[in-house]
């Protein structure tokens, strides 16, 4: 059940007043802070993605925002884990379908107000990290003007509110995970 996947994916992220804050929020809404028709306020899924260098980064030009951000969105029925929602999400709005995620953990966590603009109020984003080929051909989503890679210390001046916080925390992930010794199989 994707509910208790996500209570078990956050338990086991790091500490913070941000964390326990959404541990409350998923566990006293329930499954309904997983639907986007579950209330004004609900969890979506992310995923950054960098190239294998860490130097650069792949970003959508949100159409309805207006700005620069990472891919994700709204959790659908046929996602398993919010792992496979922020792969499913990063798959769509990029175009690469080979992508996976550089590992299941959670690496950030940030609740965002939305403006007018939106339907909900909302969202209280988790988001996970790819690495992908920059020279992998990428293909516009309908929910974006465009994808282009960006150096990781030179973001758009139109990026997403926080972005280079969520990208900092991102980064410091995948280079954690990357640089973890891989065990011998004799």
């Amino acid at each position: 059940m994707i509910h208790d996947d996500l209570l078990a994916r956050l338990t086991a992220f790091e500490e913070s007043d941000a964390r326990d804050a959404y541990l409350r929020f998923v566990t006293a809404s329930g499954d309904a802070a997983l639907r986007r028709e579950g209330g004004p306020e609900h969890v979506t899924a992310s995923c950054f993605v960098f190239s294998p260098d860490l130097e650069r980064t792949l970003l959508c030009f949100h159409r309805r925002g207006g700005f620069w951000v990472q891919f994700g969105g709204h959790l659908e029925p046929q996602d398993a884990t919010v792992a496979d929602a922020a792969v499913r999400e990063a798959r769509e709005e990029s175009g690469i379908q080979d992508l996976e995620l550089l590992t299941d953990a959670i690496v950030d966590v940030h609740r965002h107000e939305l403006s007018s603009g939106f339907a909900c109020s909302a969202h209280w984003d988790i988001g996970f990290v790819a690495v992908v080929d920059p020279a992998t051909p990428v293909v516009v989503s309908d929910e974006s003007e465009d994808v282009a890679w960006f150096p990781v210390d030179a973001l758009p001046a139109d990026s997403a509110g926080g972005l280079g916080e969520r990208m900092r925390r991102a980064l410091h992930a995948a280079r954690s995970t990357l640089e973890k010794p891989t065990p011998l199989n004799w």
